[in-house]
């Protein structure tokens, strides 16, 4: 099997600019917090900032959104001549200190499209760990496609419990070149990146990817996957960023000579990989939040869906969640459930609940306090589902022997501690 991760001529700033603003957060955060993207643009303007060639969800769908879309391509032509003039060809090992202090080790790259896939059913190297909303890939393609730069947000997974990928490179970390260290805007932390260029490390990032794709120690590992094409990363974050870019380049494959398509530049998509094995990676539910649903209410439709669907709710039960807003909280517990996990229950209530509920909108919330606040304003009747803890030793046994889990399952970290658009490439 090739390797899927691979070096990458990655793109950086100018010595001299900052990461607060130049580095921005991924755009699917903070989709009903606007106040958050107002700040990022104040600290943004008439500056370097990769806020300038994406676009935040929050747009989506306001007078705002085709302006940026115009001024994104400029702006992408702007920095390729200004402001990314260096290059590292190889990997970036990148040290992001969270905000409880805990480090999280990375290694940026790029991966191989050809080893991904998010059609159901398929056992490519590389998975979503989630299902693909495929309506959420048309706005990222028009954004994507004959764009000169990307700069994704996407995150893999590597199950190394042996450390064996990203932790050697970390602990030479003296011997390589410092690319940028500083803060991240608006509290986002605390950002460190090395050139990682010698060809012997760069060979032994090679080998390590080889060997977690090795068939005998995936069977090793798990043995009722035996037989099955080993998994070697799973996507953590950024599912639709690189689903994005699959589409873009499944687009565009058809239409070059076949020796170009060996190493076109649009066949990869720069990633960063970390290991799941990390004590720095937490795993956490997404909540949702319905806006326009009084709690009594919503409480009531699920009571009613639990029942006509066979699924007791009360007080006793293996699923279980929060109701929760303004003056009013609910805990819950579902059994009967067929879905394996809480979140799979909920997302199917909402799913067949909301197309009968006009008034009635989700968003996906990372952090309880966050969804809690949203649902608690009187303004605006809103009903939050708290969803208990995730354990991440269940993602790779989910995705490996069942599958992809429901869509937004599980979130790394709170919102601030995002992988942040910092690191380009060019797609040209």
């Amino acid at each position: 099997m090739p390797n899927c991760f691979l070096p990458a001529e990655i793109l950086l700033p100018a010595p001299g600019v900052p990461l607060d603003p130049w580095a921005c957060i991924a755009v699917d955060q903070f989709t009903s917090q606007p106040e958050y993207w107002r700040k990022a643009e104040d600290l943004a303007r008439g500056k370097p900032s990769t806020l300038h060639i994406v676009l935040p969800e929050a747009y989506l769908g306001t007078a705002q959104e085709e302006t940026r879309l115009h001024g994104i391509r400029a702006a992408m032509a702007a920095y390729r001549q200004n402001v990314l003039t260096r290059t590292v060809r190889g990997y970036v090992y990148v040290e992001r200190t969270q905000l409880d202090g805990s480090v999280r080790q990375g290694l940026v790259g790029m991966v191989d499209l050809e080893a991904y896939s998010y059609a159901p059913g398929e056992k490519p190297a590389i998975r979503p760990s989630e299902s693909t909303v495929l309506s959420r890939i048309p706005p990222r393609v028009r954004i994507r496609r004959g764009a000169p730069l990307e700069t994704p947000h996407v995150m893999m997974l590597a199950d190394d419990e042996a450390g064996t990928l990203i932790e050697p490179v970390g602990r030479r970390k003296a011997e390589l070149p410092l690319l940028y260290e500083g803060e991240l805007m608006l509290g986002g932390g605390h950002l460190a990146g090395w050139a990682v260029e010698d060809p012997a490390l760069i060979e032994q990032i090679g080998r390590a990817v080889a060997a977690l794709a090795d068939p005998a120690a995936f069977a090793a590992r798990w043995p009722q996957a035996a037989g099955q094409p080993p998994m070697v990363l799973a996507v953590g974050d950024g599912n639709h960023s690189l689903a994005t870019a699959k589409a873009c380049w499944e687009e565009l494959k058809p239409t070059l000579p076949p020796a170009q398509r060996a190493d076109h530049p649009a066949r990869y998509c720069l990633a960063e990989v970390c290991n799941v094995h990390s004590p720095a990676i937490e795993i956490e539910p997404i909540h949702r939040v319905v806006f326009g649903a009084q709690p009594a209410a919503l409480a009531a439709r699920l009571a009613a869906w639990a029942a006509h669907n066979g699924i007791t709710a009360g007080a006793q039960g293996a699923q279980r969640f929060t109701l929760a807003g303004a003056g009013y909280e609910q805990a819950l517990a579902l059994s009967g459930a067929t879905e394996p996990l809480t979140v799979g229950t909920i997302e199917r209530f909402l799913g067949e609940t909301l197309p009968g509920e006009p008034g009635w909108r989700v968003d996906y919330i990372h952090g309880e306090a966050a969804a809690r606040a949203l649902a608690a304003d009187p303004a605006r009747p809103a009903c939050a589902l708290l969803l208990p803890p995730f354990d991440k030793a269940d993602l790779f046994r989910g995705v490996v022997l069942g599958g992809v889990l429901p869509r937004k399952t599980f979130s790394m970290g709170h919102a601030e501690e995002k992988r942040y658009y910092n690191e380009c490439r060019s797609l040209v």
